[in-house]
């Protein structure tokens, strides 16, 4: 499957298929930190990924008021 990464943004192929939560594990990110979009949905930790998807994994931004 094709992996848009955004920090720092490149593109990498990963043997699928595989579940959400062990395709971060081999990237060695931190699921809670992540999310996965496939299409225009989010991908739930549990969700089966294909090798023909194309993916994209986002840090979690966190932010607001001090």
């Amino acid at each position: 499957m094709k992996v848009q990464l955004s920090h720092p943004e490149r593109q990498v192929e990963v043997k699928g298929p595989k579940r959400v939560k062990d395709l971060l594990r081999e990237l060695n990110l931190i699921p809670e930190a992540h999310l996965v979009i496939r299409g225009n949905d989010l991908a739930t930790e549990d969700e089966m990924l294909k090798d023909d998807d194309t993916v994209e994994v986002r840090p979690v931004i966190s932010g607001g008021s001090n």
